[in-house]
């Protein structure tokens, strides 16, 4: 939403396309905060910037932020995927150096 903060726009999408927490009670929107919150606090930007994109045009572009959250395997587990909004699916995937 316009005025938000990239890290209050990361964590509402995240709730929403990868949770589905649209069709979440306000009570259970509540505590998904509060873990997002703990979650998100510590990030590292891997790019911030300019992304091509077919709305783009010599007077206005997408800027987009790619920021890495390590997970031990532990914290982001607990969340079990699912599909809202406008997701198609989602899913976790491995990262490592190896990956092209």
């Amino acid at each position: 939403d316009a005025g938000d903060t990239v890290s209050a726009t990361l964590k509402k999408e995240f709730g929403e396309e990868a949770l589905d927490s649209l069709s979440m009670s306000k009570e259970e929107r509540e505590r998904l905060s509060q873990c997002l919150d703990t979650l998100f606090l510590q990030g590292t930007t891997l790019y911030k910037g300019y992304v091509d994109d077919p709305r783009n045009t010599d007077n206005a572009w997408m800027e987009t932020v790619a920021v890495n959250f390590h997970d031990n395997g532990t914290a982001f587990s607990a969340f079990h995927l699912n599909a809202g909004d406008d997701a198609g699916e989602v899913y976790w995937i491995p990262v490592s150096r190896g990956i092209q």
